[in-house]
């Protein structure tokens, strides 16, 4: 006798024709128990799909809507936003108040106090106010494999951003077992171009990113305090880091190379590396390759796997933690459906894509 096919989970993706929205979209397409049943934007809205992005056909041609809270309760029990910062905070709390469960792709929840949020988001904040910071300090962020009891339970899920997710994965359990000093961490990362998403940007063209690395963002980039606020919840502690990112010559892969010094100078990379391979012992997406062997960008296109690895220097005391993600899946969406899936009680890797096409 046949297995019964799973209940379908209605979704609602808002902002599908960006990045984000477009690659939640792929990876619903052929999702066992997730369907999609709500497109939404607001400059594709009254258009078919085929007419915005004919590439990526979906069951129906459906109209992309206007994303309007009660249209989006009617016709789903789950939203994905896929919105610009301060936007989707206009439209949580409607959608909150009407039942429905949010993954949000933002950064609009991702800290606990909305002071602090305006305080990086300065431009955000001016141009749309708010007045939601019991949901922020509700809201749990979407790292899976550190949150995710506290993810399978949440109304409003915050997806981390691209460059905290590659650099946590691999500093969390240090921080947690306390083999690292808190003090004088650097993140060196390095990211493709469509982090900058799908709208025009001048830097982004070919003739500017094209053959060329460049670092920007130096000094007060966004997600550094991102990172220190994940950080230091688990390290118990106030945490102060560098974090510089570059821009790549490439559409899609993120690497972070974290620098931290090590308490007990005897540690060897074997020691670390053991204790990263005992944090995710069961978490489908992350892997902890052995010591010598260094993650690839190519290694996990297309991918929501995270690939770690380390390195100690007994001549500096240093040890040098390296993860790579693809920014869109790992980063973003993918990262996104992996909430999703604990949130309708389904397997955390359901649907999604943990082995590339190599090359």
């Amino acid at each position: 006798m046949a297995s019964p096919l799973p209940a379908l989970h209605r979704v609602a993706v808002i902002g599908a024709s960006g990045y984000g929205g477009l690659q939640t979209l792929r990876l619903l397409q052929d999702h066992p128990a997730l369907t999609v049943t709500f497109l939404g934007g607001e400059r594709s809205s009254g258009r078919h799909w085929s007419e915005i992005n004919p590439f990526l056909p979906l069951p129906g041609d459906p109209l992309v809507q206007s994303p309007d809270p009660d249209a989006i309760a009617a016709a789903a029990d789950f939203a994905v936003l896929s919105l610009p910062n301060g936007l989707a905070a206009q439209l949580v709390p409607p959608l909150l108040e009407r039942g429905l469960r949010v993954v949000d792709l933002s950064a609009d929840y991702r800290y606990r106090s909305l002071a602090r949020w305006q305080e990086v988001y300065v431009a955000e904040a001016r141009q749309v106010p708010r007045q939601d910071a019991d949901l922020c300090a509700e809201a749990v962020y979407g790292l899976p494999e550190w949150h995710g009891d506290a993810i399978r339970t949440a109304r409003l899920v915050a997806a981390p951003g691209c460059f905290p997710t590659a650099s946590l994965l691999g500093l969390l359990p240090l921080l947690k077992q306390g083999l690292i000093e808190t003090r004088g961490i650097v993140i060196d990362a390095k990211t493709g171009t469509s982090g900058g998403g799908r709208a025009a940007k001048e830097h982004l063209l070919l003739s500017e990113a094209g053959e060329a690395v460049a670092p920007y963002g130096v000094v007060g980039h966004r997600h550094t305090s991102e990172i220190e606020q994940i950080a230091g919840q688990v390290a118990g502690r106030e945490i102060q880091l560098q974090f510089t990112p570059h821009l790549m010559p490439m559409v899609r892969g993120l690497l972070a190379t974290v620098y931290c010094r090590l308490r007990d100078p005897g540690l060897t990379a074997e020691d670390c590396s053991t204790v990263l391979r005992s944090a995710y012992r069961d978490a489908p997406a992350v892997t902890v390759l052995p010591v010598g062997t260094y993650p690839s960008t190519k290694w996990v296109r297309q991918t929501c796997r995270a690939l770690l690895s380390l390195q100690a220097d007994p001549r500096t005391g240093q040890l040098i933690v390296m993860g790579a993600i693809d920014n869109l899946v790992k980063g973003q969406a993918g990262q996104g459906v992996q909430c999703l899936n604990l949130m309708a009680g389904l397997e955390e890797s359901a649907g999604l894509p943990l082995l590339p096409f190599y090359p």
